[in-house]
């Protein structure tokens, strides 16, 4: 009974999500409508068990003096302040406010600005001109970086008879041609790849072949 009652919740309404898609006439609009209400309700459900599972998970750490468990208590103490505050004085100005664009804004970009560096990273490994599509995408990626910076126009304007030609900066055209063609043909061809494994995936969660969201239920 425990598997086969979320199989059913989950074939009935992802059944009424494709036919609120392709006939659209009552009462699947209605129906559809309903079952986006009650997964905005179990959404924001899930949010209160996130917070429960976070103390829950941070505290056992400092409790079992795990690896890094020193950096659970500022977790803690920064999630309980911010939530805190956003409680007391509300979560759209004031204190919240503040404390949002001094602490939370500069921490997130600090992330994201590693980022830069593992993609340095993997950029290095990946331009090695190893074979022939290493070296094309090493050539791609040179012009279109040298396209976008101040020191790719300098160098065009070095070259002789550049200024009387017809092409501003044809180093940034070529550029803005890769960008524009052959990447965007390539983006748009794992986009539809992703779309097909999200059709896919979906199937075999509608239909109970793909159960592993299910956890340990027998």
């Amino acid at each position: 009974m425990r598997l086969y009652v979320p199989l059913g919740i989950t074939f009935i309404a992802g059944i009424i999500m494709i036919l609120e898609f392709f006939v659209p006439h009552d009462p699947f609009p209605t129906l559809g409508g309903h079952v986006k209400d009650w997964y905005t309700i179990v959404a924001s459900s899930a949010i209160f068990l996130g917070i429960l599972n976070l103390l829950r998970v941070h505290l056992k750490k400092i409790n079992l003096r795990s690896r890094n468990w020193q950096y659970s208590p500022v977790t803690i103490i920064g999630f309980l302040g911010m939530f805190g505050t956003g409680v007391a004085f509300g979560f759209t100005e004031g204190p919240f406010f503040f404390m949002f664009n001094e602490f939370v804004v500069p921490m997130g970009a600090t992330m994201f600005s590693l980022l830069a560096f593992f993609v340095a990273s993997a950029a290095f490994r990946a331009f090695r001109a190893s074979n022939w599509r290493a070296s094309l995408l090493l050539a791609s990626a040179f012009l279109v970086m040298l396209g976008r910076v101040p020191i790719g126009d300098l160098i065009w304007r070095l070259i002789p008879g550049a200024a009387e030609s017809a092409h501003p900066n044809l180093v940034t055209e070529i550029g803005e041609w890769i960008m524009r063609v052959p990447n965007m043909g390539g983006q748009r061809a794992i986009l539809i790849g992703a779309a097909m494994g999200v059709v896919a995936t979906s199937l075999r969660m509608i239909f109970g072949i793909e159960r592993s969201y299910l956890g340990g239920t027998d």
